[in-house]
């Protein structure tokens, strides 16, 4: 992946431990931790905000956040929510995993970040990670609040002038073309200079108020294939395996790991993953030792037909680089480029 080169070699090191030294055949590769499901925006394609009033108040405890991630192991933690940045201790929560050498991945809108920079410290161990889901008039729509593209490129110019690490994460619909792919990424690669950018075709979440608009498997191929071409996938700075882009645009396919990126909220760790909600468990090994994975994927349940999310196929590719000593090169060869480009 196109991750700092000592990131890289951390998160190596831990599959190789899993897999050769501890012999398991299932363990995070990273933790997506929700400590709260409300949020200060109504995105479409969202299925997070529609739970209860109740629930949307509630606040996960610290210390409940940080003792998920560390039972789990997971080299990495992805805080999302909701809108991470409304937990009051969201700062605490953060501190706490880096003091405990996690990768800490903070996804956040960026409508609170300039208000909230201060409660963060710049670490190598710490990143921002701005939604950009296009081009200011796109990413206004997508979100449905004008204004919001300026505010989060405004906060991530500051970031960056303050010495924090940042990447974007953007979520593409069939409402998108290769342009508009090749339009955003551009913009964030070459003006905005972001660390890294992460992308994935959208999910049908079940609870989204709009069911219009999500990629089926031929669509996201088509249109990753067209927006990589001329050589674009080489020179954007693209925080994904080689085989996970290649899987994108269909020139490898894979089954599902989901239990490679788990989720943990408030209701507990969620069956089979933070896309589908099948149920909860309190602890990561029973969601690994009671769960039937056999039951999910392609081909075994309609809900995963037309999935290609990074969360389930991103883990698949990493362990699949893992097992070639010529996609392994071709990783680092790949990583140590961009590192250089950047």
């Amino acid at each position: 992946m196109a991750m700092p080169l000592r990131q890289t070699v951390r998160v190596g090191t831990y599959l190789m431990q899993q897999k050769l030294l501890k012999r398991r055949d299932k363990f995070p590769l990273i933790v997506e931790l929700e400590p709260l499901f409300a949020c200060n925006l109504a995105c479409e394609g969202c299925g997070k905000i529609q739970h209860p009033a109740g629930v949307l108040k509630q606040r996960m405890p610290v210390a409940q956040a940080v003792g998920a991630v560390l039972e789990s192991g997971a080299p990495m933690v992805s805080i999302a929510g909701g809108e991470p940045l409304m937990h009051p201790q969201i700062d605490e929560i953060v501190r706490q995993l880096v003091e405990r050498r996690k990768y800490v991945f903070l996804c956040t809108n960026a409508l609170l970040l300039r208000k909230k920079m201060d409660k963060f410290k710049p670490s190598p161990y710490f990143t921002f990670a701005v939604h950009i889901d296009g081009l200011r008039e796109r990413h206004d729509e997508s979100v449905a609040k004008e204004g919001t593209f300026d505010e989060a490129v405004a906060a991530i110019r500051e970031a960056k002038r303050r010495g924090f690490r940042v990447t974007t994460n953007s979520t593409f619909f069939n409402t998108d073309t290769p342009q508009t792919v090749i339009d955003v990424l551009d913009y964030l690669n070459d003006e905005l200079k972001v660390d890294e950018m992460m992308i994935s075709p959208a999910y049908a979440y079940e609870k989204a108020p709009d069911q219009e608009h999500f990629l089926g498997v031929e669509q996201t191929r088509e249109l990753f294939r067209k927006a990589f071409a001329g050589g674009n996938r080489k020179r954007w700075r693209l925080n994904h395996s080689p085989l996970f882009l290649d899987f994108l645009e269909g020139k490898a396919d894979f089954e599902c790991t989901p239990w490679g990126i788990p989720n943990y909220s408030l209701f507990g760790w969620q069956r089979p993953c933070y896309l589908m909600a099948d149920g909860y468990v309190p602890t990561y090994r029973e969601l690994v030792e009671k769960t039937d994975w056999s039951k999910y994927g392609r081909g075994k349940d309609p809900r995963c037909e037309n999935c290609m999310a990074h969360c389930g196929y991103e883990p698949t590719a990493v362990l699949a680089t893992m097992g070639s000593l010529q996609q392994s090169l071709r990783a680092i060869t790949e990583t140590v480029s961009s590192s250089r480009g950047h």
